[in-house]
């Protein structure tokens, strides 16, 4: 399997491993396999119009640039050695005059008369109205101009709260139709049991699926304990944000969620095309709902909710970006349609930590943050990747991966600079879990990932990421792919049984179970970033302790 911008978008903090195994769907037999390397680091992308005012210069000073280093690192010591938090380092997003950028506009309160205003704003500065989300008073918007931040905010007065850039390049896709009210067709909340997809009954087979034998993941969390219980309601709905979905796989189709999918990399705003939320460039989300609800059908693998449904929300464009404005068009219109939990295996782009001493970054989260938190008030729960650099996210000092939409820069960063949708409140944080045995307790034979992101207080629970088998798109088949990524998938699938055992639970309630029925796992040793911390019930690898899907279904 070809290497992919996004799979390395996701991987590129760790060399992790990226393996596909073409095995046959309707027989599972193995017809072929093939290894990628995904690179550590960071990758860059060759932006256009305007980038170099955007970045340094790119043969630059060398003596300057060392001197700029050594200051840099010296106002950080000073910083910590005080205890106070240093100033995160600026990374000014330049939109040249003649380039389209594109922007959030956050008003200051959210009501009908504030956002008219602001959309006022809006089109009086130059701007074009993409999509307006009343709900939570955010407008993405589109502009030529290169002073249209200013513009909005001297116009909209105290409308308007903050407006950010939220690329470092210039818009790829289309400026869609200038959007003239705060309403739209596709802002009703689904009622009831959504359309499924053709052949979508959910078959039950007492026998165990070609491939569930391989599934060491499973066992680790209990989910074939579960199964014994239930594999979930056909009721329950998990959004998988990310690449696309598969809508032909054998083991997706029985399960695939079309009139909830969606594609919301149209500059933002919600595309209900028939295949705009189908993959074109990654099978990382057809991996993703793989784990989540494969079906139990006598084929290949089995999710760990195998009769609940899911939704593509495609918020992953065809360069493996998640910009700003996607994530909110996915949080949106998950909690529009009435879904009940999310995946996020991704961190929104171009920032690794988004820093709220940056006005531009600080707009870009503040437009996230409402949306999962709306969409948290809909009913929906949040399940998200802690992330692959190896990084402790209780100690945050540098980051030099970001953006990652033109050239990065080494900077400063503090402890408001947050992973986004990770370090949200309310979104549930998963460290990546790998097999080192194969003895009678899978849970005992598994360590922290080395890849993982860590961090007392900031890791919520643990799931196998390392080497998961699961549906890809290339032949149908099935493959092994590690990360954060696949990590959170499973928790999302125990979510997605936790609520059809407990369809009443709101969100809040779904996470203090989920956290209080996980095993406590004790520190392990690390071959890479900082050790573990913390007690056996709550510690820096593991948080509460690795998710337990049985716990979740009594």
């Amino acid at each position: 399997m070809p290497t992919t911008r996004h799979a390395r978008h996701h991987l590129r903090r760790a060399a992790t491993v990226v393996a596909a195994l073409a095995l046959a769907a309707g027989a599972g037999a193995q017809a072929g396999a093939a290894t990628a390397a995904a690179p550590g680091g960071s990758t860059s992308v060759a932006g256009t119009g305007g980038l170099a005012a955007t970045t340094a210069d790119p043969v630059g000073d060398p003596a300057a640039d060392a001197e700029a280093a050594v200051s840099e690192a010296g106002r950080l010591a000073l910083a910590v050695g005080a205890g106070e938090q240093p100033t995160s380092t600026p990374v000014p997003i330049a939109t040249p005059e003649g380039q389209v950028s594109s922007y959030v506009v956050n008003a200051r309160t959210v009501g009908t008369v504030p956002m008219q205003q602001v959309l006022r704003s809006v089109r009086r500065a130059g701007g074009t109205v993409v999509k307006a989300w009343p709900q939570i008073g955010v407008v993405v918007a589109h502009s030529t101009h290169a002073s249209f931040r200013d513009d909005v905010v001297r116009i909209g007065g105290t409308s308007v709260l903050s407006v950010g850039a939220t690329r470092t390049v210039a818009v790829s896709e289309r400026t869609p139709a200038p959007v003239r009210g705060i309403g739209s067709a596709d802002s009703s909340r689904a009622g009831g049991l959504s359309t499924l997809a053709p052949g979508a009954a959910a078959p039950a087979a007492p026998e165990a699926d070609p491939l569930e034998a391989d599934q060491w993941d499973m066992r680790v969390i209990g989910a074939d304990d579960a199964h014994e219980v239930t594999d979930g309601r056909r009721q329950v709905v998990v959004g998988v944000l990310d690449s696309g979905i598969d809508a032909d796989h054998p083991d997706l189709a029985p399960n695939l969620d079309v009139a909830d999918s969606v594609n919301c990399t149209d500059a933002g705003a919600p595309d209900r095309s028939a295949t705009g939320w189908q993959p074109t460039t990654s099978d990382h989300g057809t991996h993703v709902a793989g784990t989540v609800a494969a079906a139990r059908n006598g084929v290949g693998i089995v999710g760990v909710a195998p009769a609940v449904r899911v939704a593509s929300v495609k918020v992953v464009n065809d360069d493996g970006f998640i910009y700003p404005e996607y994530a909110v068009c996915g949080f949106m219109w998950a909690g529009l349609r009435g879904m009940d939990v999310t995946n996020n295996s991704y961190y929104v782009d171009p920032f690794q930590f988004y820093c709220d001493d940056q006005p531009d970054q600080l707009a870009a989260k503040e437009a996230v943050r409402r949306a999962v938190s709306w969409s948290t008030r809909q009913g929906v729960v949040h399940a998200a990747a802690a992330g692959n650099s190896a990084y402790d996210l209780s100690a945050k000092t540098t980051d030099s991966s970001s953006p990652d939409d033109s050239a990065p820069v080494e900077r400063v960063i503090n402890d408001d600079c947050q992973d986004i949708p990770a370090e949200l409140d309310g979104v549930v944080t998963v460290a990546s879990l790998a097999q080192v045995g194969t003895g009678s307790d899978p849970l005992a034979d598994t360590t922290l990932s080395s890849f993982s992101n860590r961090g007392l207080g900031k890791i919520d629970v643990a799931a196998p990421g390392s080497r998961i088998l699961s549906t890809v798109v290339t032949n149908n088949g099935y493959g092994l792919k590690s990360g954060t990524s696949m990590a959170s998938p499973h928790v999302a699938g125990v979510l997605a049984l936790m609520r059809s055992a407990h369809p009443t639970w709101a969100p809040a309630r779904l996470v203090r179970e989920l956290k209080a029925d996980a095993v406590a796992k004790e520190c392990t040793t690390t071959t890479a970033g900082a050790p573990c911390v913390g007690t056996v019930d709550d510690n820096s690898f593991y948080g509460a302790g690795v998710v337990d899907a049985l716990a979740a279904v009594r």
